[in-house]
């Protein structure tokens, strides 16, 4: 295991442990609606700028049309894939399979990052564990609903939680990759991004409560404080 992996394998700790807190949230004090819009438009700038200020200039720096390319399409595929699978998925157990492909593809995504840099990992970190952290509450509030005992609603989210670290192993290779295969990936990784601002975090937010312009400008202060982070790191 390389260090770069091992790193990102440590701060993954950070969004699991918030998505454990998050199923214990929704348990026992769910969050009300306004709140909850509030800081998904919040995580949704967050994720945004961690997209554009340290995965795009990645991409621009490995360089190669045909490996961003045929990354960025191949990110769009998986991402039309992921919003099928929610369109059908019914039950526990399709709830649990299309939270669990979501983690597994942000593990992913985070290891992709910290291949890019140990800024760029840290900065997605802090971005994915807000997301990951109202993931935790809305799976367990699913689960709730479908099982018997919230012990056991709590556990299920728990165990998926894990898939996330899953998915950061499944990026070692990009250490050890050429310059245009990591091109490949990182476009990959940044649509998985994008996806995750437009179709999830920002979709989701708006069907909480009604928008508000005290909500809706928290997506733009999100996204000048992840900016203003990027330039304190360096």
């Amino acid at each position: 295991m390389s260090s770069t992996v091992a790193v990102a394998l440590g701060y993954t700790l950070i969004p699991v442990a918030a998505a454990v807190v998050g199923a214990l949230l929704a348990i026992f004090r769910r969050p009300g609606p306004v709140l909850t819009s509030a800081v998904q438009h919040f995580a949704a700038g967050v994720v945004f700028a961690a997209a554009a200020g340290e995965i795009l200039p990645d991409i621009l720096d490995e360089g190669g049309v045909m490996p961003t390319l045929i990354g960025g399409f191949a990110g769009i595929a998986a991402m039309l894939l992921v919003g099928q699978l929610e369109k059908i998925a019914k039950g526990p157990v399709g709830l649990l399979t299309t939270v669990g492909v979501d983690l597994l593809i942000d593990g992913l995504v985070l290891g992709i990052a910290f291949a890019a840099g140990a800024s760029a990992g840290i900065l997605l970190t802090a971005a994915l564990t807000l997301e990951v952290l109202f993931l935790g509450v809305s799976t367990a509030i699913g689960l709730g609903e479908e099982m018997s005992s919230r012990l056991k609603a709590v556990l299920a989210t728990v165990a998926v939680v894990l898939l996330m670290p899953v998915g950061v192993l499944l990026s070692a290779p990009v250490a050890f990759a050429e310059p245009a295969v990591k091109a490949g990936l990182f476009a990959f990784g940044l649509i998985a991004l994008l996806y995750l601002v437009t179709e999830e975090l920002l979709v989701e937010a708006h069907e909480q409560a009604e928008d508000r312009p005290w909500v809706t400008a928290l997506f733009f202060i999100g996204f000048l404080v992840l900016i203003l982070l990027q330039e304190a790191v360096g």
